[in-house]
């Protein structure tokens, strides 16, 4: 990537995703080559059992803007955004699934909402899932803003665009991607949520959710309400000597959450 940095770095999951990686791949391109800024993609192979890793292997010879991040077993979709975030070199870093429910032409419409917030959530207003599923999502989110003290309407979707400082030094656990709008206003920063489109599964069956359970969630969510509550949030600064106080500004010795880069 040489010294600079890309703008945008999209990170995505994938977990035995063999019928949708070529047209993820594909419609990527076909929204960001365009867009005007320069980006790279982060594909995470989750420990695939199927043809995912050699569809991604192949995909990387005539597509310089690919990079693959191997886990050796599959660890679960936070670790999975997690090794992403780490590797992601942008300024902005965005998230996507990749069984094309999430739409990639929705990133160049989210990307210019960045100038007057720290992060955009994707809304999943009109979801194109099982009637369960949506009944599932819509009472997890309610409990999740109660239990939170959280306006959220879409904690979950895994649409989102992030400055790269939300995340810089960001300690996640598993489980807590379901909750990252919480987490980055934790830290000061702004969040935005914006309906976007959803569609109906590409190929495939869901891989991530199955081993989920309502009592797992609830665990995760009061772990994260404890953080909330607990969360240090302060400032300070070092008192200067009497004889050059009148000449030195205060010292700030310590800040709620690291300083803002603003060049997106």
């Amino acid at each position: 990537m040489g010294s600079s940095r890309p703008a945008l770095s999209l990170v995505i999951p994938a977990y035995n995703e063999q019928e949708n990686i070529p047209e993820l791949l594909a419609r990527v391109e076909r929204a960001l080559s365009p867009a005007g800024f320069s980006f790279e993609v982060i594909l995470i192979d989750d420990g695939s059992t199927d043809q995912t890793p050699r569809l991604l292997a192949d995909a990387m010879n005539d597509r310089p803007w690919l990079r693959v991040i191997q886990l050796k077993a599959n660890s679960g979709q936070t670790a999975a955004f997690d090794a992403g975030f780490k590797a992601a070199q942008g300024n902005v870093i965005a998230t996507l699934d990749a069984d094309l429910q999430n739409d990639p032409e929705e990133i160049p419409r989210l990307f210019p909402m960045l100038e007057q917030f720290d992060m955009i959530n994707g809304w999943r207003q009109d979801r194109q899932d099982t009637t369960v599923r949506r009944l599932q999502s819509r009472i997890a989110n309610r409990i999740r803003n109660w239990l939170s003290d959280e306006t959220i309407q879409d904690s979950a979707s895994s649409l989102k665009l992030y400055k790269r400082h939300c995340l810089e030094g960001l300690q996640l656990y598993r489980g807590m991607h379901r909750f990252m709008p919480t987490l980055v206003k934790m830290r000061g920063y702004t969040v935005n949520e914006v309906p976007v489109k959803h569609s109906p599964r590409f190929a495939g069956t869901a891989k991530y959710g199955l081993r989920n359970r309502a009592l797992r969630a609830l665990v995760d969510l009061l772990a994260v309400r404890w953080m909330k509550n607990r969360y240090l949030n302060y400032r300070a600064i070092e008192i200067q000597p009497t004889q050059t106080q009148a000449n030195q500004p205060a010292k700030e010795l310590q800040k709620p959450c690291p300083s803002p880069i603003h060049n997106t």
